[in-house]
């Protein structure tokens, strides 16, 4: 886990390091990546600390998913190529995530970019009901 001293995102919002911003709130902030995979390629970070999503409180969470739908409607007014948009969050070094300050990707689209997120072979198949609601039982009690 990367303490906030160490963090990149960290010395982004103290203003330590260079980021190009794209709007900044109270809680949250968006900066272009800067190895992005299309132009406008954003990202969404809470001033807070948090290495997971589960980490960052509502307020900032909130907040970066208003932000989020914000660059969103910016990118596609804004005469940069996006037909479509991806939203990713990768949360946890097994989902990619290699910047542990969560941080959720504003992705602009188009047919034939060469991006893409691989589905495992078995994706389309319908799971089977009865073990779908006892995951939707264990989900529940934990959110209890």
């Amino acid at each position: 886990m990367t303490e906030p001293a160490a963090c990149v995102f960290c010395r982004i919002v103290e203003g330590k390091e260079q980021a190009s911003f794209v709007a900044q709130g109270a809680d949250a902030l968006a900066f272009l990546d800067l190895h992005p995979i299309t132009e406008g390629h954003t990202l969404i970070v809470p001033r807070k600390h948090a290495a997971s999503i589960g980490e960052v409180d509502e307020v900032s969470a909130v907040a970066m998913w208003s932000l989020a739908r914000r660059v969103a409607a910016a990118l596609r007014s804004s005469g940069l190529r996006c037909e479509a948009l991806n939203f990713f969050l990768a949360d946890g070094a097994a989902a990619g995530q290699d910047v542990f300050h969560s941080h959720l990707h504003v992705i602009p689209r188009w047919e034939g970019d060469n991006f893409g997120i691989k589905f495992p072979p078995h994706y389309g198949a319908a799971a089977d009901r009865k073990t779908l609601d006892d995951v939707a039982g264990r989900l529940r009690k934990r959110l209890a």
